[in-house]
């Protein structure tokens, strides 16, 4: 719909998604902005892609070969011509007036990120994210999720946006250089918003800016081996050297742990996959973790208080056996955070 201010949305159509084409019929039907749509062809099959193509408002780009959610966002950007760029979902409906609310946040100078209300799609009135969590071993999970939305009703800041729904002025967008492309999928999102936080820029959760996502929380096979080996990537290059000394201690035991839990789960092979992969990669993320470090102008001592210092996930609880170590592990924490710079 015409008028307000100029949103490009990128989706991104990846395997079979029955709300792709609801998804970007509600974006084209919103109200308040100027909107278009770039639709990334990630590998979306059963026909959906070539049936919105043409669509008016609408750009298809890809190839149709699966760049992951961090790749397919950055070529989606690429081709974006909005003052404001919203990342969607190819799963998630926005109600009419989400992209307007959303940019009435972002727009403000000191908001790197507005993340919505992003509420389930069997219960509009429960909560699958109301802003991310993230810990301070790196572990990030989905805020809020099952309460009911009266709760959420505030807007507040929050660690981290949720991408299926979140909003950027394209300015903050390309001064951080969009989305990691290394993190292919997962965890991309809570590196952003913490990079946002490291400039001085707040993540803010906007409770009125809604959108129904259809979730479903192990679609990606491999979604354990992408999360582990992206949330060690994430504290290599985004902690503080000293952050790190001082956690190290707590890493060994929580990998040691994590290891036994993925020895139990059936899925030790990924977790030794992405130790090896994160060995194999050692230079490159050298490289990048000087390039986040000089662009921070936000000690660690600073944004210590935004960490989760319990891992308290509702959609995937922690272990009865590792809550002894999580409570030490915060306790440890409340001790060397005064010691952070």
């Amino acid at each position: 719909m015409t008028g307000g201010p100029r949103v490009t949305a990128v989706v991104l159509a990846y395997r079979p998604e029955p709300w792709l084409e609801r998804s970007v019929e509600a974006l084209l039907a919103s109200v308040d902005v100027d909107v278009d749509v770039v639709l990334v062809d990630n590998g979306g099959t059963e026909g959906a892609v070539d049936r919105l193509r043409g669509r008016p408002g609408l750009t298809v780009v890809g190839d149709g070969v699966n760049l992951g959610f961090s790749g397919g966002c950055n070529l989606g950007a690429a081709h974006a011509t909005g003052e404001y760029l919203a990342l969607v979902n190819g799963d998630l409906v926005v109600d009419p007036d989400a992209l307007a609310r959303l940019v009435a946040v972002a727009g403000q100078p000191d908001v790197g990120v507005a993340a919505g209300s992003v509420r389930l799609g069997d219960d509009r009135e429960r909560c699958n994210s109301t802003g991310n969590e993230i810990h301070f071993l790196g572990f990030s999970w989905v805020g809020g999720f099952g309460r009911p939305a009266t709760e959420a009703a505030v807007d507040r800041d929050v660690a981290g946006g949720m991408g299926a729904l979140v909003c950027l002025r394209r300015s903050v967008w390309d001064d951080l250089g969009g989305f990691a492309a290394e993190y292919f999928a997962f965890h991309e999102d809570a590196e952003l918003s913490w990079r946002c936080w490291q400039r001085g820029l707040r993540v803010r959760y906007v409770a009125d800016a809604i959108g129904v996502h259809r979730y479903e929380f192990d679609r990606e096979p491999t979604k354990l081996y992408l999360a582990e080996r992206n949330r060690l990537m994430f504290v290599l290059t985004c902690w503080d050297g000293r952050t790190l000394a001082l956690l190290a201690p707590l890493f060994v035991a929580m990998e040691a742990a994590v290891a036994l839990m993925a020895w139990r789960g059936g899925w030790l092979g990924d977790k030794v996959r992405g130790w090896r992969w994160l060995w194999a990669h050692r230079a490159s993320l050298r490289t990048r973790r000087a390039t986040v470090q000089a662009a921070r102008t936000v000690g660690d001592r600073r944004l210590a208080p935004r960490l989760a210092d319990r891992m308290d996930a509702r959609n995937f609880p922690l272990p009865d056996a590792l809550r002894p170590l999580d409570a030490a592990l915060a306790q440890y924490w409340r001790i060397v955070r005064r010691f952070l710079r």
